[in-house]
């Protein structure tokens, strides 16, 4: 994959990401908040996003979601084959639930 392929491939992830966010806000803001690890103002300020500014910030060549499971203790439990499934969500949850929400820089 060249250079060229690779920004479109950021770019198209942006989108797809920042449709994603707006609709999970719309739909419930505090879940949405919560899945997305997003402070009220920066969720507040994302759902409010016009498309001619949506397709902008998508326009990025640098990721605009992150990978939440930074923890590398946080990330192995996570893919260990878990000998009870019907937790394996809410042990998800709260483990994400422990990370503070993004701010503004």
């Amino acid at each position: 994959m060249d250079r060229s392929e690779t920004l479109d491939s950021i770019r198209e992830i942006n989108l797809s990401y920042i449709m994603l966010a707006q609709r999970m806000l719309r739909e419930d803001k505090a879940i949405g908040m919560f899945r997305l690890g997003l402070s009220s103002e920066l969720a507040d300020l994302l759902a409010g996003l016009s498309l001619a500014q949506s397709v902008k910030l998508a326009s990025s060549d640098q990721l605009l979601c992150f990978f939440r499971f930074n923890d590398h203790a946080m990330l192995s439990a996570l893919t260990q084959t878990a000998k009870n499934t019907d937790v394996a969500a809410t042990h998800t949850a709260i483990l994400l639930a422990s990370q503070p929400a993004e701010q503004f820089a």
